[in-house]
């Protein structure tokens, strides 16, 4: 870690004694053994519920998963546990009374990590679903529901996944929840801005604790507010997640290490940074690999559901260059082609390609943030395109389709979020070449709730729906994507809660869509 930050402090010209006081508060954070139960405590009283915060599980395996909790009996105060880590007892089992435990074992929930529990369960069997808890002192976990992927090597007939992003718990109620809950899901993948982090604002329909976030304890205890959304809570509970982020897990429209803002210093950037990474790791349930070091986190992965899909999880937020110029709605000219710019940073971008080359699965899915398709936005003969996206990054977006269009078989679909509004694209290789060959589909979900209620018209959206030729359809409503999965076809639903600005919402599916294998573009059902 120390030659990373050292590389950063010469990149980004931070003079050697700011970077060494910054140095210093990386060190002061304890290295943590997960597997450590030296200063454990083994049994702990509790006055109150410490499991307020629910059960989750992620990043399934074909002979395991991650199970996590977080010990917080006061979760919005920092979670009101004592300073010691504790050790905690898990079980899996086959029936949901535990008549039949398979796997248990005893874990720890550090006091570095806020109390959380990360447990890497292996050596279930593959397909199947199972059910957990965990126990600490005289307390019991609410009763989890999670599922194992397929073999490596197995062809599903089926699988059915859903995926949302944008959760702003001032703007409304996670109406879509409910429904997921309903259908029959394999997994559920989330896009990123599962977290705001500006100030609590009056006349809100929820207020957020707090102001704008900085320190580890402010964004502990933003998550514990969004965490006890009893709709969020119970989706978490019965379905494994696939997990990445996008900006507002840290700040608005970062890249890399450099802040929206003016006059941030890169060594008090690197320092909320580090802070808002260990908040998102001690609440989501991920793999060890994940651990964050300092700023730095690795959240790039492939989660394979046997041979009928992978999914390829990126992050477009922590190595990308700077949003070319100056960010916002601009024409594609100027940095937008600088051939060193990049979205995924050099390691990620040969890792997806890598990832990519070697799946052997039918359809290959990427799990990501920012719209890849370059929609013009302009009005009037006037060019216009978010930098924030994809096309402001023009040779990095360039080189992946070009090498979709070199790989048979690959049946891309990107998942994409961010944008508030659902959106069904034709990747071409060739956006200004109508003729040009399409190489993948994307998939944009709309948020789960940010922006308030759906459903309206946007002019500037309309009109770039209709001058796009490579947009199948766009649509308004919030809510979440549905897909279902067979070796021949894919079929998206794009699920529409009509309000959120109050719950209880009902659901309509306001578009189908079908890609089949093989053929590349997309077809409404």
């Amino acid at each position: 870690m120390a030659n990373q930050l050292n590389m950063d402090s010469r990149r980004y010209g931070v003079d050697r004694r700011s970077f060494l006081r910054y140095l210093s508060a990386v060190s002061a954070i304890p290295l943590i053994s997960l597997r450590s139960e030296a200063s454990a405590s083994s049994y702990t009283k509790f006055k109150t519920n410490p499991f307020t915060l629910g059960v989750a599980s992620g990043d399934p395996s074909s002979d395991g998963v991650v199970l996590w909790t977080r010990l917080a009996p006061d979760p919005l105060n920092g979670g009101g546990m004592p300073n010691t880590s504790v050790l905690v007892r898990w079980e899996v089992a086959g029936q949901e009374d535990f008549s039949d435990v398979v796997r248990s074992g005893v874990s720890v929930a550090p006091v570095q990590l806020g109390h959380s529990v990360h447990v890497e369960v292996d050596g279930l069997d593959a397909d199947r679903w199972y059910f957990y808890r965990f126990h600490v002192g005289d307390e019991t976990s609410p009763v989890g529901r999670t599922r194992t992927a397929p073999d490596v090597n197995a062809m599903p007939d089926r699988m059915k996944f859903a995926f949302t992003s944008c959760q702003h718990y001032e703007h409304g109620y996670f109406n879509g929840y409910p429904h997921m809950q309903q259908e029959d899901l394999d997994l559920i993948i989330h896009l990123g801005d599962y977290i705001y982090e500006g100030a609590g604002r009056d006349g809100q329909l929820r207020k957020h604790i707090g102001g704008e976030l900085n320190s580890l304890a402010d964004y502990r205890n933003r998550h514990s507010q969004y965490r006890l959304d009893q709709s969020l809570q119970e989706t978490h509970r019965q379905f494994p997640w696939l997990v990445t982020w996008d900006d507002h897990e840290f700040d608005n429209n970062y890249a890399n290490l450099v802040s929206e803002e003016d006059g941030v210093s890169p060594e008090e950037f690197l320092v909320r940074r580090m802070n808002a990474y260990q908040a998102y790791y001690e609440f989501m349930p991920l793999r060890r690999s994940a651990f964050p070091q300092g700023p730095h986190m690795t959240l790039y992965r492939a989660c394979r559901f046997g041979r009928l899909v992978n999914f390829h999880v990126l992050d477009t937020r922590q190595y990308r260059s700077d949003q070319p110029n100056g960010d916002g709605l601009k024409p594609m000219e100027g940095k937008v082609f600088d051939q060193h710019a990049t979205i995924l940073g050099d390691r990620q971008e040969s890792w997806v390609m890598g990832s990519l080359a070697g799946s052997t699965s039918v359809w290959n899915a990427l799990a990501q943030q920012v719209m890849m398709a370059p929609v013009n936005r302009g009005d009037g003969g006037q060019d216009k395109y978010k930098m924030d996206q994809w096309p402001g990054y023009d040779v990095s977006r360039r080189r992946l389709l070009n090498f979709f269009h070199s790989r048979t078989g690959l049946n891309p679909v990107i998942l994409t979020g961010d944008i508030h509004v659902n959106w069904v694209n034709d990747l071409r290789l060739d956006f200004t070449d109508s003729t040009s060959p399409v190489v993948a589909t994307e998939l944009v979900g709309t948020s789960m709730c940010s922006g308030g209620n759906g459903g309206n018209i946007i002019p500037e959206f309309e009109r770039a729906a209709a001058n796009n030729e490579f947009v199948r359809w766009y649509d308004s409503n919030r809510g979440y994507v549905s897909c279902e999965v067979t070796p021949q076809n894919w079929t998206a639903r794009f699920r529409a809660t009509p309000f959120v600005d109050k719950p209880g919402s009902p659901v309509f599916t306001a578009g189908t869509f079908l890609i089949e294998a093989g053929r590349a573009g997309v077809h409404s059902v």
